[in-house]
């Protein structure tokens, strides 16, 4: 069974983003439970699952058929899991509209793609910006900011609901940091989707007050504080 994409592209498709994703533009990324109710990304591209309705004990039980009995998966929303699941992680995060973000170009910025992707797991893994695996530059487009030849800044897209794409992956080598390097990638990347006639979004968790700060100034809004949610699927 396959799930048809929805046709909304209103703020709505961001209550359940990564369902939304893998059900429209980013359906090549998907795999799907054998209900049809649940569905992840490609494990080499990002960790995140979704369920297409939450609330419903069936989506659930497809999850777990998907992942196997005690794996580890990751959703975010506002979800309770139901009994025989066990919480690993469990991250308060924030999710910004972008709709006001003055976009523009950044001329020193360069695309990044699969050639890139050692430099970019090295910065990933020295600024932690959150999940960036193999594929994961295949998911939209990835820019990046050199300094005699080192990458030292990037951002780029991840999630892309019908309508929406969310910005991510915004890190900056710390030895380069206070030059406005994110908010010129930012707004790079945002200029792209707007390109293309989508609307920029990103997460951040609700800790990380500084990047929140920085993303408030340039005309983000708080749209919900979801959780990440790292969870073990039930053992039998």
């Amino acid at each position: 069974m396959s799930p048809e994409s929805g046709t909304l592209c209103g703020s709505e498709v961001l209550d359940n983003p990564v369902w939304a994703a893998l059900t429209g533009p980013h359906r090549g990324f998907a795999e799907f439970g054998p209900a049809g109710l649940a569905a992840r990304y490609v494990l080499d591209a990002s960790p995140f699952s979704a369920l297409a309705d939450p609330g419903d004990p069936r989506a659930w039980a497809d999850l777990a058929a998907l992942a196997g009995p005690g794996e580890e998966v990751w959703v975010t929303g506002l979800l309770t899991p139901p009994p025989g699941w066990e919480t690993l992680a469990t991250i308060p995060g924030v999710q910004l509209d972008g709709r006001e973000v003055r976009a523009g170009a950044a001329p020193e910025a360069v695309p990044l793609g699969p050639a890139d992707v050692p430099e970019m797991l090295e910065l990933v893994e020295l600024t932690r910006p959150g999940p960036f695996l193999d594929r994961t530059v295949e998911l939209g487009t990835y820019l990046g900011i050199r300094h005699e030849g080192r990458l030292v800044a990037m951002a780029g897209e991840r999630m892309r609901p019908e309508g929406w794409s969310e910005i991510s992956a915004v890190c900056t080598h710390p030895d380069h940091r206070g030059r406005g390097l994110a908010d010129r990638l930012i707004r790079a990347v945002a200029a792209e989707i707007r390109g293309r006639g989508d609307r920029p979004f990103l997460h951040a968790a609700a800790s990380n007050t500084g990047a929140v700060r920085l993303y408030g100034s340039m005309g983000f809004t708080l749209r919900r504080s979801p959780l990440f949610l790292g969870l073990r699927t039930p053992r039998a």
